[in-house]
């Protein structure tokens, strides 16, 4: 079984969209969403669609409350602005059931059909293609048990999806499947193409030099 965990907070505008989406995907499945202390009814209308357990604010914090109150052999952690492709899950489930993968993610694609969204859309897959990368957007996937003997998610206000990535890609091989996940172009539509791309790149240069997430996730901002 495949334990989908979702980190949430202040999402009661989207999140029945969201779950009906998840509750639509084929394959056994247990569906646990994580809130953060959402002050907008968020955990109530989550409780229609899925298991609903209270976490400490934070998305790391969040993913590994998720993990610990999980029952499937591998886990999938799933933003609220994301959507995952037809067969996601059966995908997986064939990926780490034919191979010695410990884990993995899909690729990604742009919510907005618009021309230079999907230019964005080809250099992000194209970068994954020959860097590696593990954001959250991209709906990592891992073996449970390898997810525990690694400690879970760093405790981290930004970049603990990168972190948590290179740390499984020493566990064991990783994979990438084919299908796309679909993740918001919201922060592209708010804060403009240019902006954003340069301030992404900026804060993974920064990253892998050393300087504390919490002072890029100042950068960063928030995307609401």
């Amino acid at each position: 079984m495949i334990s989908i965990v979702l980190p949430v907070l202040n999402e009661a505008l989207t999140i029945a969209k969201m779950l009906e989406h998840v509750c639509s995907l084929e394959g056994e499945y247990e569906v646990i969403v994580v809130d953060g202390g959402s002050t907008d009814g968020t955990d109530s209308v989550a409780r229609r669609y899925a298991r609903v357990v209270q976490g400490p604010r934070g998305r790391a914090r969040q993913m590994n409350c998720g993990a610990a109150a999980s029952e499937g052999k591998i886990l999938l952690f799933l933003h609220a602005d994301t959507r995952l492709p037809p067969g996601a899950l059966i995908g997986i489930e064939r990926a780490l059931s034919s191979s010695t993968a410990v884990g993995g993610r899909f690729k990604v694609r742009l919510s907005n059909p618009g021309w230079t969204f999907r230019i964005v859309t080809h250099a992000i897959n194209l970068r994954d293609h020959l860097f590696g990368g593990f954001t959250g957007d991209r709906a990592i996937f891992v073996r449970a048990d390898v997810f525990r003997a690694l400690g879970g998610y760093w405790d981290m206000p930004l970049m603990e999806d990168l972190e948590f990535g290179r740390r499984m890609s020493t566990a064991g091989p990783v994979v990438r499947l084919p299908l796309s996940a679909v993740t918001s172009a919201r922060r592209w539509e708010k804060d403009g193409m240019v902006k954003t791309v340069l301030r992404m790149w900026l804060l993974r240069f920064l990253f892998f030099l050393g300087v504390h997430p919490a002072r890029l996730k100042k950068l960063y901002g928030e995307t609401r």
